[in-house]
């Protein structure tokens, strides 16, 4: 899959960011870690990351938007 362009949203409240991969609407969500969710199409294609308590997560914003959406998935998994 590769990702042409990438929106982050971030609630301050809940401490937590997503990001958009595309404009899919979501029809299934895996939790691959304790903070990590991951959103899929109908097509089973990645169309959304979620990151929960991610003031507590150590993850570099400007290298994350450097990567392909599975990078992206590897980085923020471990």
């Amino acid at each position: 899959m590769i990702v042409v362009s990438m929106e982050f949203s971030f609630d301050q409240i809940a401490d937590a960011l997503y990001i958009y991969i595309s404009k899919s609407k979501v029809s299934e969500t895996d939790q691959i870690s304790e903070n990590v969710m991951i959103d899929y199409d109908d097509n089973n294609q990645i169309c959304g990351i979620e990151i929960i308590n991610f003031s507590k997560v150590n993850l570099d914003l400007n290298r994350l938007v450097l990567l392909s959406s599975d990078e992206l998935i590897a980085s923020v998994a471990s």
